[in-house]
């Protein structure tokens, strides 16, 4: 078994210098069963694994970054788990940064659990960036934050998310007068200020979906992972209306649009390359 271990390098500037190298696309690892189906692999783990490795396998010289949402490997228990720790050991081998989408947010020592599980030097499921949920307190993840930068990952905090319910509560105001979502945007602000790296530990999960806004991302000084391109409705187009002068720090995310094309290799290849193409003029990165 492969575990993960530090580079001792944060990951900030691990992921910049993967995203000049091969410019910014997120691609989505969603093995979910209809896309078994398509792929005309079986639904059990032996197709999760072929559908997973296999598109690892395709675009891992290529993508900066892998997203693997790890629900659709829970599903199978402990042997979804087994084929989780492979592609995540795959990404490394490949020079790809892992990014995964566990969405996890408790307090106290359960929080200390997931941490070590996701980002703990030895853990088999550690990866190089992990989403969080705020919604138990921003400052519920500050074990989890500082597990991360301490040994060189990164998390990416909910922020404003592409799911047409998400408005309900990160629209909402707070006592101080902001809204929740801009709290949370400012938060991680002050933490990655803090830091004094160029690009800090502490990105935002924002949709490529919610259209133009008056949030202000300007002070952030991370990455933002922007969900929603393709069968979600947003185009690289989107990208400038959402994020104005911050597109530089945007790490736009495709799946379905991308793994759809599959399973022939090359098909893969030739989405993911469209993709980076469009992207790159908006985001000014190659």
């Amino acid at each position: 078994m492969t575990v993960a271990t530090s580079t001792g390098t944060p990951y900030g500037q691990r992921l910049g210098e993967t995203v000049r190298a091969r410019g910014a696309l997120c691609v989505g690892i969603d093995p979910h069963p209809a896309l078994l189906d398509r792929w005309d692999l079986p639904r059990d783990v032996s197709g999760l694994e072929r559908c997973a490795r296999g598109l690892v396998e395709a675009l891992g010289e290529t993508v900066a970054v892998f997203k693997p949402q790890s629900a659709f490997f829970e599903a199978y228990g402990s042997a979804g788990i087994a084929v989780l720790e492979r592609v995540l050991a795959d990404c490394r081998a490949y020079g790809a940064l892992s990014l995964l989408d566990v969405k996890r947010g408790d307090i106290g020592s359960t929080m200390d659990a997931y941490a070590a599980a996701y980002l703990a030097d030895g853990s088999p499921l550690a990866a190089d960036a992990i989403t969080l949920s705020p919604y138990l307190g921003f400052g519920s993840l500050r074990g989890a934050i500082d597990l991360a930068v301490s040994n060189g990952r990164g998390v990416y905090v909910l922020a404003l998310t592409s799911n047409p319910e998400g408005p309900q509560f990160q629209y909402a105001v707070t006592a101080e007068g902001r809204t929740v979502a801009q709290t949370i945007i400012d938060e991680a602000s002050a933490l990655n200020a803090a830091s004094g790296l160029p690009i800090g530990p502490v990105g935002l999960v924002v949709g490529a979906t919610i259209g133009r806004n008056s949030f202000d991302f300007s002070r952030l000084g991370g990455s933002i992972l922007a969900p929603g391109l393709g069968a979600q409705g947003a185009g690289p187009e989107d990208l400038a209306d959402v994020f104005a002068d911050a597109t530089t720090l945007v790490l736009p995310s495709a799946s379905r649009e991308i793994i759809s094309a599959g399973p022939d290799p090359e098909a893969l290849r030739q989405v993911a390359a469209g993709w980076l193409a469009r992207i790159g003029p908006i985001l000014s990165v190659g």
